[in-house]
């Protein structure tokens, strides 16, 4: 066995306070720190935010370096080695991949989780999480490249009553971040191609923005009354519903201002 230690640990959603007093705590006992920032960022802290609060110099990892992971496993096989991500550090493949290179490698690992968009938007919306069915994130588009597997998983999510996160393509090497506007116009595009019926400019959609922020948005309404809405900077997340329960219903009206007219559809479905 090793004598180093590969710890990962979750930041939250959106600064540098959201972080756990048990990671902090074992931030600083660790030897080297390391984070990566691709897969989502925190926008309501920088780095040098975030290195006052936990009190140690943060290495900054690119994609690239991450998925290699050659320089975090290397420094984790003789000292203690923390790993930052935003959200939950085991929501992305990445870092379960990288944790299970370092168990075959004989490092300890551990987990100190974090508040993750996964559980944050649903709880937003008063949805009940048990009734999501396979997470999708919509990609931008790249010349003739236009995937279109989210309209598969919302409709297989559909057809069992089950409702769909739908996360929104984060490119921040080029600080692009897709926008909920952006999100709902590539549905409609899907629609266009697939010819389902899945849905269309009158169905509710719902919109998360800033989640874990201290004024998120959250809102419900048809795709075309929210298309064209403003909802500020990053980062914007989806839901499409599934069959909703009445206190789901109920929640989208207090929670997210869901007009009288659709919650009065929504009640005949």
């Amino acid at each position: 066995m090793n004598k180093g230690r590969l710890t990962f640990i979750g930041l939250g959603l959106f600064d540098e306070k959201d972080i756990s007093l048990k990671g902090l705590n074992e931030i600083k006992n660790c030897d080297k720190v390391y984070a990566e920032f691709y897969t989502a960022k925190l926008t309501g802290a920088n780095i040098s935010k975030i290195e006052k609060t936990i009190g140690k110099h943060v290495e900054i990892l690119s994609r690239e370096e991450t998925e290699r992971g050659d320089k975090i496993l290397k420094s984790a096989k003789d000292k203690h080695v923390g790993f930052l991500t935003c959200g939950d550090p085991m929501t992305a493949t990445t870092h379960i991949d990288l944790r299970l290179r370092a168990a075959n490698m004989r490092i300890k690992t551990r987990v100190i989780h974090g508040s993750s968009i996964v559980t944050a938007v649903p709880g937003l919306l008063g949805l009940q999480n048990y009734k999501f069915g396979r997470t999708t994130t919509i990609a931008y588009p790249e010349k003739d490249y236009f995937p279109t597997s989210p309209y598969q998983i919302i409709k297989e999510n559909k057809e069992i009553g089950l409702h769909t996160l739908v996360l929104l393509d984060i490119q921040a090497d080029k600080e692009r971040y897709m926008t909920a506007n952006e999100g709902m116009k590539l549905l409609l595009k899907m629609e266009e191609k697939h010819g389902e019926d899945l849905f269309n400019e009158d169905s509710v959609i719902c919109v998360v923005a800033r989640a874990g922020s201290p004024k998120p948005i959250v809102v419900a309404d048809t795709i075309k009354n929210l298309i064209d809405r403003d909802f500020n900077p990053p980062f914007h997340t989806l839901v499409i519903p599934g069959k909703l329960h009445f206190i789901e219903i109920e929640a989208l009206k207090t929670l997210a201002q869901l007009p009288a007219q659709q919650i009065r559809k929504l009640q005949k479905l």
